[in-house]
């Protein structure tokens, strides 16, 4: 347990740090390496490195319709269900964020529109490896439905037997996915964004993934003619903010549903009670006993922190520094705080709020911006899977009540055809 305002400000800065991005500059490096590999080889450099990492045996990228069909006949009836409801809650929640064209006339005879159109092709990244994830195939494959982006194609790593699991494959059925290919990792996005004999290119790659997998987004995003990425998204991380009312139980629980997504994930409790601080860390070393993986939530815990603030208003400041992915607020009252902690990619409100929830079925999407990227990046949409472009079409007459500012404004910026292309209109249309 630390005191923040003991902490000097480096100290401070250390406790805040991402611990993925302590190894950046060499993680950088084997990602370019990597897509330069499948840049130059296709399908052989991403089945190499599939064989590599995954399943030494696979010889087919594709997984085809047969083999997706079998896997969703093998799911439990219980699993079944417990995806259905799921589908069910962020179905309705994004259904209702579809967006409208908007029409308005500007000047008389001056019409705009904004339009939307569902991008042709999108690429959704699954993860795998330690933890299979059918509930992020949901969070990628529902707003895809409903957008009705003509190619929606899956990744992810297989298993040792070059299989994705039936729980996976019933959410592609279910949300209408056109594709899928076994594989994972910085090769698998290289290859939604620069194309294979397999897999065609994309327009936008979605989905979080571990830190090689967020530095291989943003670097073919940086490509010439490369895709369009909905975030960095990378390891998890929650952030709780609680005091004397909160119950230390559900605060480990909720630290520890984000320290077993993996090593580099990260969790921090913020509190003015010691009293609560001390709970909790003995909450979790219960709870850890009782936990499978509870090796991959220790290793996670060692760059995570217990820290006593002042008071509420401290820990708030200390949140919009951090600009968690998660942010959990487990106190009274707790929906009268939220404007004071906007900058986070989700927010979990009250005592019985659980992180959970939203990895699986409150609606809300749980691909979110990790690495204080929630300050400029928002939780994942509905219209995140589409394009919005405008239209405009004038009368003459509209033509003419602008002309005189289109005209002076080209002018001042010593552009003469485009006031040409307003009064050869003017002089000559009929």
């Amino acid at each position: 347990m630390k005191q923040w305002n003991l902490l000097s400000s480096i100290e401070q800065q250390q406790l805040l740090a991402r611990p993925a991005q302590a190894q950046s500059a060499s993680l950088q490096q084997q990602v370019a390496a990597i897509i330069d590999a499948v840049a130059k080889n296709g399908d052989a450099a991403v089945l190499q490195y599939t064989q590599q990492f995954d399943c030494e045996s696979l010889q087919q990228l594709r997984y085809s319709t047969k083999e997706i069909a079998a896997q969703a006949a093998k799911l439990e009836p219980t699993v079944r269900a417990a995806i259905d409801k799921a589908y069910s809650t962020i179905a309705a929640f994004h259904q209702a964020q579809t967006p409208k064209d908007i029409t308005v006339e500007t000047a008389p005879g001056v019409v705009c529109t904004q339009r939307f159109a569902p991008l042709d092709a999108v690429g959704l990244y699954i993860p795998g490896g330690t933890a299979v994830l059918p509930s992020t195939a949901l969070m990628l494959g529902v707003p895809a439905q409903i957008a009705n982006n003509p190619r929606r194609v899956l990744v992810s790593p297989p298993d040792k037997n070059g299989e994705l699991s039936p729980a996976l494959m019933y959410v592609a059925q279910k949300c209408g996915i056109t594709e899928v290919y076994r594989c994972g990792g910085a090769q698998a996005i290289a290859a939604l964004a620069l194309g294979t004999e397999s897999i065609a290119p994309v327009a936008k790659i979605y989905g979080p993934g571990n830190s090689y997998v967020t530095a291989a987004k943003q670097q073919v995003a940086q490509l010439p003619g490369g895709p369009a990425i909905d975030m960095p998204a990378g390891p998890s991380e929650l952030l709780v903010i609680a005091d004397d009312s909160a119950n230390p139980s559900f605060v480990a629980a909720d630290l520890l549903s984000q320290a077993e997504h993996g090593v580099d994930s990260q969790v921090i409790l913020l509190s003015p009670s010691a009293k609560l601080l001390k709970a909790t860390a003995e909450a979790i070393e219960q709870q850890l006993d009782i936990l499978p993986r509870a090796a991959t939530a220790r290793q996670a815990l060692a760059s995570s922190a217990l820290v006593q603030t002042r008071d509420l208003a401290e820990a708030f400041a200390i949140s919009q520094r951090y600009a968690p992915e998660h942010l959990s607020l487990q106190f009274d009252k707790a929906d009268e705080a939220v404007d004071q902690v906007n900058l986070a990619g989700s927010v979990f409100i009250g005592h019985f709020t659980p992180e959970s929830g939203g990895d699986y079925a409150t609606g809300t999407n749980h691909v979110l911006p990790t690495y204080g990227f929630a300050r400029n990046y928002s939780s994942l949409g509905l219209l995140d899977f589409y394009r919005r472009f405008t239209t405009q079409q004038v009368s003459k007459v509209g033509l003419s009540e602008l002309a005189d500012a289109i005209i002076t404004l080209a002018e001042t910026e010593g552009l003469r055809a485009h006031a040409r292309a307003v009064s050869v209109r003017l002089e000559e249309g009929s």
